[in-house]
């Protein structure tokens, strides 16, 4: 007699609609000696997606986005089980299972209700498709994919995250610009210090990748202010839309520093328009939702022009040893232009050899003034450049 989860997986997982779920529930309700066996195969499932390019903050983002919170639980159960085995994993794997949510109990609130919990995350991690790998699954050899060495944050990096913490908590949108003003200066300036590193010491190093998520709602406005902080950093970013998250091609210090920057500049824009939206409203406004997204437009427009025009500043008193950001190049080093140059090659070659084809997607125009003006001052109080408190880089950040 076939075993009753080979019976429960080809109702629920192989066949359409709820009635099939129902019934493989139905069926490893009753049969605890099934447990076991059933959670093993979520382990395999779970690996099947590493090998078609997923990992585990990819998994989790997409489950809780198509199903629910419970679901993404049981996804990240499986995931921290199955990577147990592995001695060592690449810090970004490592990093993520940190992130990830606790796990529910098993068989609550009834066996029932669990194993369709189940069943319906396997349907779906059945049904990933194959996406870009940016880092090999645990256990594979790394050989011919990126992997950074495993090591403890670079200090430089702790300072940024310092900082911008603190601009994401503080009330007074001065200070807020004058902390995130350092912290870019700083992301920049390390960037040049490692490409200059780099070079001297004939350094192998090829760009990486990252996937960073792009949720909805806004989920355009979103990409495109991920875009623009990673063309500041000297990073490309390439968005799919249909599974929420951009994938960022560039060397590793400048991952960091888009991740970060990223996620601190959505904190503090969603901050300042929920405060923007409030004043409207209180002025008897209700259209909120095209107010928020000609808000988050502004914003990713303004802060994209105002991150170019500082990383060239920043970039070129360097060159030139001027300013505070000189670092290791000392009085200027003609060498920097053609190191940065070169890098910014391998990078765009890196992400054309990842993304052969990519398409261009239309952006709806902003229909909301007041949203677009608030955007933009939005933008202006988090910008990233001007002429903020001197800070020094230096190598030996690691």
């Amino acid at each position: 007699m076939e075993p009753v989860i080979d019976q429960a997986f080809a109702a629920a997982l192989y066949s359409d609609g709820d009635a099939g779920l129902d019934t493989g529930a139905s069926l490893l309700a009753a049969d605890p000696t099934a447990d076991a066996e059933l959670f093993r195969r979520g382990e395999e499932f779970v690996r099947r997606a590493w090998g078609r390019g997923w990992q585990p903050a990819d998994v989790v983002r997409l489950v809780r986005r198509d199903l629910d919170e419970t679901a993404a639980g049981l996804a990240a159960g499986l995931i921290v089980s199955g990577t147990a085995r592995y001695e060592r994993l690449s810090p970004r794997w490592q990093g993520q299972l940190d992130g990830l949510p606790a796990a529910p109990p098993r068989n609550r609130p009834d066996r029932f209700s669990y194993a369709s919990a189940v069943l319906g995350l396997y349907r779906l991690l059945l049904q990933l498709p194959s996406i870009e790998p940016v880092g090999p699954p645990p256990g594979a050899s790394p050989h011919g994919l990126h992997l950074p060495p495993a090591h403890d944050e670079p200090r430089m990096l702790t300072r940024i995250r310092a900082l911008l913490a603190k601009a994401e908590a503080t009330g007074f949108p001065e200070e807020a610009e004058a902390l995130t003003t350092k912290a870019q200066e700083l992301m920049a300036r390390h960037s040049i210090d490692e490409a200059l590193l780099a070079a001297r010491t004939h350094s192998k190093e090829a760009p990486g990748a990252c996937r960073i998520g792009v949720d909805a709602p806004y989920e355009t406005a979103k990409a495109i202010l991920l875009d623009a902080v990673a063309a500041a950093n000297r990073c490309r970013a390439v968005w799919n839309s249909d599974l929420g998250f951009s994938t960022v091609v560039g060397f590793e210090p400048d991952l960091d520093a888009v991740e970060l920057l990223y996620t601190s500049l959505l904190v503090q824009g969603t901050v300042a328009m929920a405060g923007a939206e409030a004043g409207q409203r209180a002025g008897g406004r209700k259209r909120t939702k095209t107010f928020r997204q000609s808000f988050l437009m502004a914003y990713a427009q303004r802060l994209g022009s105002r991150l170019a025009s500082d990383t060239a500043r920043v970039t070129a008193e360097a060159e030139a040893g001027t300013g505070s950001g000189a670092g290791p190049a000392g009085p200027g080093d003609p060498a920097l232009l053609p190191v940065l140059a070169a890098r910014d090659m391998a990078v765009t070659d890196t992400a054309e050899r990842m993304f052969p084809e990519t398409t261009t997607t239309r952006v709806r125009g902003a229909t909301d003034l007041d949203g677009w003006t608030h955007g933009t001052a939005a933008a202006d109080r988090a910008r990233m450049g001007g002429n903020g408190p001197e800070l020094r880089g230096g190598r030996g950040s690691r």
